[in-house]
């Protein structure tokens, strides 16, 4: 078994600019767009609230998923994240934890 990854959805504010990635260390990666360490749609847009995540057994399996929520219309994107994050709260300080 590889090590896992993650497929994650960001969001500038509840219902705003949604941002799909995926990432075999999560809390690195979140951070990074947190920083704006990197010039990207998540510093140009301000996408920088973790709202949503799922872990995968490989990498393949989570380019997969990414791939296919990307496809998905934007009102399933907020249905899923609705469905697990009723609130939209930052979920980055409870995966540091």
């Amino acid at each position: 078994m590889d090590k896992p990854s993650y497929v994650y959805m960001l969001a500038s504010r509840p219902y705003g600019t949604l941002y799909i990635g995926v990432t075999s260390d999560l809390i690195k990666r979140i951070w990074q767009h947190k920083e704006a360490a990197v010039a990207s749609f998540t510093k140009r847009y301000d996408v920088k609230h973790l709202v949503w995540y799922e872990i995968h057994t490989d990498i393949t399996a989570a380019i997969t998923r990414e791939k296919q929520l990307k496809r998905w219309n934007r009102d399933w994107k907020i249905n899923l994240i609705q469905s697990l994050n009723p609130s939209w709260r930052d979920l980055f300080h409870e995966i540091c934890a």
